[in-house]
């Protein structure tokens, strides 16, 4: 055995103690002191320590080219304290947040008919994004019993990717690597469950290019499919914090589609005529959803990147055909 095999298991126990350690400490904190400490470390990811910044800086002039530099960095700024915030929450969610007090913390908006899908015996498909508190959103159905299905890439480190299931599983969520999942995720919409997802991954050049925010992002075909092809109902969901206040939420359904209506004539509703326009359908929402709350999206993730020339190529010829379609209109 060599000494990398040797040691990786020992870095990886290392870091997790330490992780455990800091989760441990956050978890003793305050709210106002754990806000406090997350606006100072904030102040230095975006500062002095500007971690990701040129992925910050490049992704809001593509989604917000005429915001001028002082609003870009107060947007930073923001983003920067909600993610703090949201690994803290995370942390005191267990120890805080309850069946018997959970109403205490979160508000719903839509919930009669999120939870008539959910519970309801055929399977649904819930969808939203690196935005808001998301974890804490799935964290929430689990304590009002919902089983869902999330699918995630295996952590590299064991002992984290063991803890962060736990976490996830703790109130009923089942967690499936990414890999060789399809199986799996087949059985559970057969059984009429509910998948969680979030649809902002980036999908290659094999994926789906559509416009998000204005600017073509590539989209993984799956999440149509599920929905299309196990006639499931799709809900555009998302758990936002309000009023920047540590641990205080609202959790709400943003739009439904159903595969299974049908109109008078018989047709289905347009977005969900092929997987291309249910796609549409749900970044459409998500866009819906970062407008209320722009600081709480994740404009560090990678979500825009630059397309192969041969995607290029066809992505303008694409737009060039749609542009001529409405000049004929």
């Amino acid at each position: 055995m060599t000494l990398k095999r040797l040691t990786t298991p020992v870095v990886d126990a290392v870091a997790y103690i330490a992780v455990r350690g800091i989760v441990c400490v956050i978890q003793i904190l305050p709210l106002d002191m754990g806000d406090h400490l997350c606006r100072g470390l904030a102040m230095l990811l975006s500062g002095p320590l500007p971690v990701r910044g040129r992925t910050i800086s490049d992704t809001l002039e593509k989604i917000y080219p005429t915001v001028d530099a002082e609003d870009a960095r107060r947007l930073t700024l923001s983003m920067w304290h909600h993610l703090m915030l949201m690994v803290c929450e995370i942390a005191w969610a267990q120890r805080r947040l309850h069946r018997s007090n959970w109403t205490e913390h979160v508000s719903f908006r839509g919930n009669r008919e999120m939870l008539s899908a959910s519970l309801s015996p055929r399977p649904s498909v819930l969808v939203s994004g690196h935005y808001g508190n998301f974890e804490i959103g799935s964290y929430t159905l689990g304590l009002m019993g919902m089983k869902t299905l999330a699918i995630a890439r295996n952590l590299d480190n064991v002992y984290l990717h063991r803890w962060v299931e736990r976490f996830r599983g703790a109130k009923g969520q089942r967690l499936v690597d990414k890999n060789g999942c399809a199986p799996i995720v087949d059985k559970f919409m057969q059984e009429g469950g509910t998948l969680s997802l979030l649809a902002d991954q980036h999908a290659g050049d094999k994926g789906l290019w559509v416009d998000f925010c204005g600017v073509p992002a590539s989209c993984h075909k799956a999440l149509a499919l599920f929905s299309l092809a196990n006639v499931a109902p799709m809900l555009a969901v998302y758990t936002r914090r309000v009023d920047g206040r540590p641990m205080q939420f609202e959790s709400a359904m943003m739009e439904m589609v159903d595969p299974a209506k049908v109109d008078a004539n018989g047709r289905t509703a347009p977005e969900c005529e092929s997987v291309e326009s249910l796609t549409r359908w749900y970044n459409l929402q998500l866009e819906r959803t970062i407008d209320l709350a722009p600081e709480q999206y994740w404009w560090l993730h990678r979500r825009w990147r630059t397309p192969s020339p041969r995607v290029a190529k066809r992505l303008a010829k694409k737009r060039e055909a749609a542009t001529q379609l409405r000049a004929a209109g």
